[in-house]
């Protein structure tokens, strides 16, 4: 097809169906949206974003919950400010259990990298090398180990190497590109590639997947490519001419998706490369990764709907069951007994055990446990 000349690859009929079918069902989405006061749209933009950011993380082996994460963000978003993790750092660690330390460290970057994107998308058109320096030095500005290298390309390889803990055998899972000259021109291209194709052509989710593929492929960074990979996604659907897909990018949470068919994207991106950098984008198959990336916004879609009716519900609660509701988002980190709960929200026993079931059948918390043993934590 002619209009899939500035892509490295052909669009089928079926595919530009798949992408119609999608680009339908983001209105309709949509205008579920568009009737929401600022303030309701503030919480389902925060619902996704925790859910985001959580899933990135997790993705690359961070083992913070999204409720957890939810509470560090709530936390930072009290100063209204991007760049106050410092200041609540020791409480968010003392908080936290010490374990956690670098997940931690890496979803207050995560969070940092993701609301430069939800907010200054527009800003970054066209895109610049020092745009995406400055997403990575964001994401891993918290963790001591990655100061020499923040923003910075690498200068050593950084090949996916899969380790057999029985034997210690190793075995390289996907060849990046060679540090130095290969990665500088490959980066440079692909910057310019996206900037001339990202304004031109009419699907943005097909240009993202091949943008994003080929800067997993290339790994520019020394560490902390597939969230800011990932992010990158989420940036092309921010930017994009498509008024619709720009708008709903705020309210979706496409890592959510991801994170649930986490072996099926690792093999995809196996698939697409044969595991290796390839210096001509168009001896990779995207169509592979283009049609995993459909299915993962189809279903992230389908999360607005999940979110409005967290948010009717929540609404739908009396005071006292949004007070304990709230109790039990502020401690993600433990599962509170009922004494609990009356110690910090000073309500009587009653109205909490009462408040309790109603949120459990409301789907909100979860009870583990039974009799004295009994503990209750937030669902997300």
């Amino acid at each position: 097809m002619a209009q899939s000349s500035m892509l490295s690859f052909e669009l089928n009929n079926n595919i530009v169906t798949q992408l119609s079918a999608l680009s339908q069902k983001a209105t309709q989405k949509l205008s579920l949206l568009t009737p929401l006061s600022a303030e309701e749209k503030k919480g389902i933009h925060q619902l996704a974003r925790v859910s985001q950011v959580g899933a990135s993380t997790r993705i690359e082996n961070a083992i913070l919950t999204d409720a957890e994460v939810l509470w560090i963000d709530t936390t930072l978003v009290r100063d209204a400010r991007v760049g106050v993790f410092q200041k609540y750092e020791y409480q968010i660690k003392d908080k936290l259990s010490r374990d956690r330390e670098r997940s931690i460290e890496e979803v207050a970057g995560c969070r940092n990298m993701h609301f430069l994107i939800y907010e200054q998308a527009r800003d970054f058109i066209p895109l610049t090398e020092i745009t995406l320096r400055g997403l990575h030095a964001e994401l891993l500005q918290f963790y001591p180990k990655a100061k020499h290298y923040l923003g910075q390309y690498k200068n050593v390889t950084n090949s996916v190497v899969e380790i057999n803990h029985k034997t210690k055998d190793q075995r390289i899972v996907f060849k990046t590109a060679d540090p130095g000259p290969i990665t500088q021109a490959a980066m440079s291209d692909l910057v310019a590639w996206y900037n001339n194709t990202a304004s031109q052509f009419p699907w943005t989710i097909a240009v993202a997947c091949e943008f994003v593929f080929r800067f997993l492929a290339i790994h520019p960074f020394q560490d902390g490519n597939g969230r800011v990979g990932r992010g990158l996604f989420l940036l092309s659907l921010l930017q994009s001419s498509d008024s619709v897909l720009a708008e709903v990018g705020r309210y979706v949470a496409i890592d959510r998706q991801i994170e649930k068919h986490k072996e099926e994207y690792y093999l995809v991106l196996q698939r697409c490369s044969g595991g290796k950098f390839l210096s001509d984008p168009k001896k990779y198959q995207f169509e592979i990764f283009l049609k995993f990336m459909l299915k993962v916004m189809d279903e992230a879609l389908d999360d607005v709907d999940y979110y409005l009716n967290r948010l009717k519900t929540t609404q739908a609660l009396s005071d006292t069951a949004r007070l304990v509701l709230k109790c039990i988002n502020d401690f993600p980190e433990k599962k509170l007994q009922t004494n609990d709960i009356i110690q910090q929200t000073k309500l009587p026993r009653r109205t909490v055990v009462y408040s309790l079931n109603a949120l459990i059948k409301s789907g909100l918390i979860q009870r583990n446990g039974q009799g004295p043993a009994t503990r209750y934590q937030v669902v997300f």
